[in-house]
């Protein structure tokens, strides 16, 4: 029996997403988690992987089309089936007559699914128009190698080798003239120049919707603790000392771990607010904000709490990449049950974060920083860090928020804890 594939839903807010690739075609085996397309959203190319094998019966859209959320897409199914027209609007039903010769396209059975013009009149990725921004490279000069003439992040780069843009204007001077210039009076080095615009991405739009809800709809409360981090910050050291360069392990890992085993003790947090009930999960699904071209994204650790140090760094060391390559699976970033927002690494003494919805909670990390601490009223110097968690005031009050911190910070501060 053949099997549908439809668009997924990446995010509660997903609406629909634009089929940018088919990687297979019709005619193609292809087996239960091959990578059947590639569809964009407002936050990243994502690689749809099929959920049958078989054989592509049916490509149900076009490429450059944009799709409804759960709006069929492929059909899969055994070689010699013939997909019926029920099957192109979401029917698993198929005739068995003879083998299919032609791919049905959507423009007849599909009415819900509307092909769109990609972008304007310049078709280019995401990633590929961030990247031509950023090297001032005119995308009108650039041949698009994608679908549809798409241009792609491999044009930019093929455009930057073949011409690389000048780094500073350089004066030019006559045969006759002199390169020594006369000193003048003092001049500012800044010049004036024309206002710039420069258009929102998508990425950043949605990051604005979600956020001005939240920040609306949801009220938050803070709270920020202190940690002692010297004890985390030996047990790191010692750590990493038998672990390879590509699998070392960094203070976020720990603090991902340490959020984690908390959360099991504070379900209240780890939840969600629907109508007039909490919905606690049953899973710890701990999100990581990841810096991307254009803006952040969340992926998410499944089962944070059940997962060795290692493992939990590994997988966001692995997920971040995809992020940032803007080649992210579904999986990556659907199904947090709690966020946090790491600054760390820019020498952050403190910040306080936006409620990821619809979670009930985010932690802010700021970085961790050899300080003077006053111990049994002497002066020394100790590592300190501080968080602040930032609740949802529908779910959980200021005591509750508080009494996380403070199971947190026996995670953080006796790091062995985490081990055993």
């Amino acid at each position: 029996m053949a099997e549908t594939i439809s668009m997924p839903k990446l995010g509660f807010d997903m609406a629909e997403g634009l089929l940018v690739r088919w990687v297979k075609q019709v005619g193609e085996n292809i087996n239960k988690g091959d990578v059947l397309a590639e569809i964009e959203t407002d936050k990243a190319t994502v690689e749809v992987e099929s959920s049958a094998s078989g054989v592509v019966l049916q490509l149900i859209v076009d490429q450059g089309t944009m799709v409804p959320v759960n709006a069929p897409i492929a059909v899969i199914g055994a070689a010699g089936e013939v997909v019926s027209e029920q099957s192109s609007v979401g029917s698993k039903k198929v005739v068995d007559e003879k083998p299919a010769t032609e791919t049905p396209t959507a423009s007849a059975p599909v009415a819900q699914v509307v092909s769109t013009p990609v972008d304007g009149p310049i078709k280019a990725s995401p990633l590929a128009k961030k990247i031509a921004r950023d090297q001032k490279v005119d995308l009108s000069n650039v041949q698009g190698t994608g679908p549809g003439g798409r241009i792609v992040r491999k044009d930019i780069e093929t455009a930057l080798a073949s011409n690389p843009p000048s780094g500073t204007s350089q004066l030019s001077v006559s045969s006759n003239q002199s390169t020594q210039l006369p000193i003048t009076s003092y001049q500012s080095p800044t010049a004036n120049h024309d206002d710039k615009i420069i258009k929102t991405t998508k990425l950043r739009q949605a990051i604005g919707r979600r956020l001005v809800e939240s920040k609306t709809t949801i009220p938050h409360f803070y709270v920020t603790h202190e940690f002692k981090m010297d004890a985390l910050m030996d047990m790191r050291k010692q750590v990493n000392a038998y672990l390879p360069d590509n699998e070392k392990v960094s203070v976020n890992d720990f603090i991902l771990k340490g959020v984690a085993l908390s959360l099991r003790q504070f379900p209240n947090l780890n939840a969600t607010l629907k109508g007039t009930e909490v919905i606690q999960f049953g899973h710890v699904n701990v999100g990581v904000a990841v810096t991307v071209p254009g803006g952040l994204m969340t992926v998410v650790v499944k089962d944070t709490d059940q997962k060795t140090l290692r493992q939990i760094s590994g997988e966001v060391k692995t997920m971040a990449a995809r992020a940032r390559d803007g080649k992210v699976k579904p999986e990556d970033v659907d199904g947090s049950t709690f966020s946090t927002s790491n600054l760390g690494m820019y020498d952050v003494e403190e910040f306080i974060a936006i409620i990821n919805p619809p979670e009930a909670g985010i932690l802010a990390i700021s970085s961790a920083r050899e300080i003077p601490v006053v111990e049994n009223g002497a002066i020394k110097i100790g590592w300190r860090m501080k968080a602040t968690i930032s609740v949802d005031h529908r779910v959980s009050d200021g005591a509750e928020a508080a009494q996380f911190m403070q199971a947190l910070a026996g995670f953080l501060e006796n790091p062995v804890r985490m081990l055993v």
